[in-house]
């Protein structure tokens, strides 16, 4: 009598069941790991909207005006970490008066929808709107 033969390895249908709950969990997974960095790199638009805001209050503080602050570049500038680019806006007329805005410029933020653009202006008012321009300022900044 001969010994039965002994299998070593895997079928082709183990292989594919195991490729098709691989996949499965990675269609769950991807997604969900993205948004939660997309929330987590918001911070580096509030963090730099913050930073410039304090540069113009300090040098208005000295001049007296938010014009010709060095310390906070009128125009474009990029945030810390690289995701959004601020807007540095200065009018002079009526009142001395400045909005900064945060803008994505790289990804993942790019395909964040949620919070498309930030603003924060000199009376310390924070705005956010999705890509659609609605409303998103809770969602964004974390208070109303």
């Amino acid at each position: 009598m001969t010994a039965p033969l002994k299998r070593n390895g895997f079928t082709l249908i183990e292989l594919m069941i195991a490729v098709a709950i691989v996949g499965i969990l990675a269609a769950i997974g991807i997604p969900s790991y993205l948004a939660y960095t997309q929330q987590a790199n918001r911070t580096d638009a509030t963090r730099a909207l913050t930073i410039t805001a304090q540069a113009l209050e300090r040098c208005y503080s000295q001049s007296f005006t938010y014009a010709g602050c060095s310390t906070a570049a009128v125009g474009s500038t990029p945030s810390a970490q690289g995701y959004y680019t601020i807007t540095v806006a200065v009018t002079t007329n009526p009142t001395m008066a400045y909005t900064l805005t945060a803008t994505p410029v790289k990804k993942p933020q790019l395909t964040d929808t949620t919070c498309a653009s930030f603003t924060l202006n000199n009376a310390g008012t924070q705005q956010a709107s999705n890509s659609g321009g609605t409303d998103t300022t809770e969602t964004c900044w974390g208070s109303t």
